[in-house]
């Protein structure tokens, strides 16, 4: 989920029907480089993921169905 203070954030989600099955081909593992402790981060970074690589690499198809919404934290409840 959103970290304070970052703003709106876009969600996709894509639906395939697969025609038969097995294991899938994930996107490479990207460590987060800012990290604030000494080892790096295992925060998977999608930034810019390509899906429709990802379906022909993974021989998908088309979405049977998507779900697109925005997301922001909600500030502190104020107070009456």
């Amino acid at each position: 989920m959103p970290r304070p203070s970052i703003g709106i954030h876009r969600y996709v989600f894509l639906l395939f029907k697969q025609k038969r099955r097995r294991g899938q081909n994930p996107p490479p593992l990207l460590l987060n480089p800012s990290s604030s402790s000494s080892s790096p981060s295992t925060t998977i970074l999608r930034d810019n993921f390509d899906s429709r690589k990802f379906a022909v690499d993974n021989q998908l198809g088309l979405p049977v169905a998507a779900l697109y919404f925005n997301a922001q934290r909600e500030t502190a409840a104020r107070r009456r």
